[in-house]
């Protein structure tokens, strides 16, 4: 892609982000992303059609850029992935706008564009993690259940007021997932000793 087209598109995407966070995405209309971006709204319609599509492009390079940090994680490990807390402080920054993704119904495209990108990230560990997935599942199977676990715990975290840190909330999926101790059965919501 054209490296004129690539900056317009981040411009783009960050000018929604700082526009979401300052007034809330319902409040932002293509015009407002447009002027924040520096270009004409007629540029705007050249690269999306709807600023549910510039969200959906602007999550799907953040999660792309999770994942390619992923390659690089340590599965003995007891702590969580750097690319994980990254992402999740991300997420965390920006909030109010994850919430409504991962709560309203108008969102449900972004959220499954959202989860097909990490499902991929997920996918592209499965040769470094041939010890921890159980051989006898597909790996797609293992990829798609971890993705739903990621992303459920991710929705569960930006519910709780107040939030703990990206930190904890990575240290919980990571937990979780590689069967870490620290999570108590019966646990319903109060800490845990993670």
């Amino acid at each position: 892609m054209d490296a004129r087209i690539v900056k317009t598109r981040r411009r783009l995407q960050e000018a929604l982000f700082a526009l979401a966070r300052e007034r809330g995405v319902d409040e932002v209309s293509v015009s407002d992303i447009a002027a924040r971006a520096g270009v004409n709204r007629s540029t705007f319609y050249q690269h999306y059609s709807d600023k549910e599509t510039l969200l959906a492009d602007a999550l799907d390079l953040i999660a792309e850029e999770a994942g390619a940090q992923l390659e690089r994680i340590e599965l003995d490990s007891p702590d969580p992935p750097e690319a994980l807390v990254l992402f999740l402080d991300h997420i965390d920054t920006h909030a109010e706008l994850y919430v409504r993704v991962f709560t309203e119904p108008g969102y449900g495209a972004v959220l499954a564009r959202l989860r097909l990108k990490t499902r991929e990230a997920i996918r592209g560990l499965a040769p470094e993690a041939g010890d921890v997935i159980p051989r006898e599942v597909p790996v797609d199977a293992v990829a798609a259940g971890i993705t739903g676990l990621v992303l459920g715990v991710i929705g569960e975290w930006l519910a709780l007021d107040p939030r703990p840190s990206a930190r904890e909330a990575a240290t919980w999926i990571w937990r979780i997932v590689m069967g870490l101790p620290g999570v108590e059965p019966g646990n319903t919501g109060e800490t845990c000793a993670c």
